[in-house]
């Protein structure tokens, strides 16, 4: 039979576990009261903006934090509206996959008047001081990637070339520039028409293109998505245009693989959002994180179709 003194201290060590959860239990290193709530502010509904949210919202669940998402549309004032919302829901942090850099500077004096930082996806601000943090995506340098396989399947011959972007704003722009920039000076840029991140307006686009340049040899095309939207205006006009391009989805490794893509860049959706969950959260917690993290980029061929990282998580 158990002495007063051993059942006392029975009760005493239940009591204690009852007051701290973290003491007895749960091995899962989460204490009461721990939980994270995050905004996410999407940008868009493109294969891109699907696949991020999708890792957000799974990375999110498996580091025990909530995820409340919106969606802008690429439209600014959205976004601004988006955000002022979070803030009416007290969240924690905010996430942003902004739809264009110059909006940034109101979403942001937004978020701190309210004391809620901001931590930004795929592109960042000039002035990273008020922000907690981003998860970046080398922009310039995947245009740079493309227009370096433009640039070695060349060679010295005079080719034309055109671009076929988003929408302005933002990522396009950075994508764009850094095409425009890397490119040899016997590849002549003909043409550079917005595309808006739509398969169907990417065609019709393509299809003034090779109207007007019928020697068009080389496209640009800012995502996967648009630019099978312009294979098919390039194929009904009979012309073989070579067609770089951005993401590495499935649907684009099949295209590098078949020869309807010449290539593609890799920029994996899946890893930006993992990333960002983790950094968010690691950087509320003022543990040691990068502040601005890089999401690796690679020009994707088929001769190193095996090298290509996983771009989307199942839905």
């Amino acid at each position: 039979m158990p002495t007063p003194l051993r059942v006392f201290s029975a009760l005493l060590a239940t009591a204690l576990c009852a007051a701290t959860i973290s003491a007895c239990g749960d091995d899962s290193g989460s204490e009461a009261g721990d939980s994270v709530t995050l905004g996410f502010v999407n940008g868009a509904n493109t294969e891109f903006h699907t696949c991020l949210q999708r890792a957000v919202e799974a990375q999110a669940k498996t580091s025990g934090a909530e995820v409340v998402a919106a969606n802008s549309k690429q439209d600014p004032g959205t976004e601004l509206a988006n955000i002022e919302d979070m803030i009416s829901r007290s969240v924690d942090a905010l996430i942003v996959q902004t739809v264009n850099v110059d909006a940034l500077k109101n979403d942001i004096t937004k978020a701190k008047a309210a004391g809620i930082p901001i931590f930004l996806t795929s592109v960042i601000t000039q002035d990273t001081s008020d922000i907690l943090g981003a998860v970046v995506v080398d922009l310039k340098g995947v245009g740079a990637l493309d227009a370096g396989y433009v640039a070695k399947d060349a060679g010295a011959a005079q080719v034309e070339v055109g671009v076929i972007a988003g929408a302005p704003g933002a990522a396009s722009d950075l994508l764009v520039n850094g095409f425009k920039d890397a490119l040899p000076a016997n590849a002549a840029l003909v043409a550079n028409q917005p595309g808006m991140f739509n398969r169907a307006k990417a065609q019709d686009v393509a299809e003034n293109m090779i109207q007007a340049h019928p020697n068009l040899e080389y496209a640009f095309v800012a995502n996967e998505d648009m630019a099978f939207g312009a294979l098919q205006a390039f194929q009904a006009a009979g012309k073989d245009v070579k067609i770089v391009t951005v993401n590495g989805t499935d649907d684009g490794l099949a295209a590098v693989k078949d020869g309807r893509f010449a290539a593609t860049v890799a920029n994996s959706a899946t890893v930006t959002g993992q990333l960002a969950v983790k950094n968010t959260i690691s950087l509320l917690n003022k543990e040691t994180t990068e502040k601005i993290a890089n999401t690796p980029i690679k020009l994707i061929t088929k001769d190193n179709l095996s090298e290509a990282p996983q771009y989307c998580l199942e839905g």
